[in-house]
């Protein structure tokens, strides 16, 4: 079913335009993976089932892809059959109309060296490459005086990353995957809206 709007005497349907396969939101006790709907009017952060443990997915942002691989990434047909009124009533999901964003930033984080993660420094350093992972953070309007933030890691599904590992170095792949977002987003945010990219 197509959400619409009145214009005038007329109804305009809502029209589906890209589908982001995973993003991860951070969160103290357990950091929360979504799926992100892009329709011509918002943003709907659809929350993908648990697959793996807190520590795995707080891992995987530092690490910028996913560690499991079976994991096949959803398509906007998959959800097709789930009418847009119903994802933006489900209290798990997140929506973000579009006129309401101030801001949208697409940074890289620099993380510190812990101990703990000699692994991964040894892992960079074999392969000669940078883990280098892509945020976003969306500003947007929830009333006239009440501003919140969405943070969000680009961290892909295994299954998205491991083909194009044969042919690309990891941290081309990563930031095409953020780079694709924030175009997605160009193409939808209002003209006023700031856009970063750093």
């Amino acid at each position: 079913m197509i959400s619409q709007v009145k214009q005038g005497s007329e109804t305009v349907p809502e029209r589906r335009l890209a589908l982001v396969h995973r993003v991860i939101v951070p969160d103290k006790e357990y950091p929360k993976e979504y799926a992100i709907l892009v329709t011509d009017r918002r943003s709907v952060f659809i929350r993908q089932r648990k697959t793996r443990r807190s520590f795995v997915l707080r891992y995987e942002m530092r690490i910028g892809t996913a560690l499991v691989t079976d994991v096949t990434p959803k398509t906007l047909e998959d959800y097709a059959q789930n009418s847009l009124e119903s994802l933006i009533a489900d209290d798990v999901n997140l929506t973000v109309p579009h006129d309401a964003v101030i801001s949208i930033a697409m940074r890289t984080e620099e993380h510190e060296r812990r101990r703990r993660d000699f692994f991964l420094w040894l892992v960079m350093r074999r392969q000669g490459e940078v883990f280098q992972v892509y945020d976003f953070e969306m500003k947007y309007r929830l009333g006239p005086h009440q501003d919140a933030t969405v943070k969000f890691y680009m961290v892909p599904l295994g299954a998205y990353f491991k083909p194009r590992r044969q042919t690309q170095s990891r941290e081309t792949i990563l930031r095409e995957y953020a780079a694709d977002a924030l175009e997605i987003f160009q193409k939808v945010l209002p003209p006023d809206c700031i856009f970063v990219a750093g």
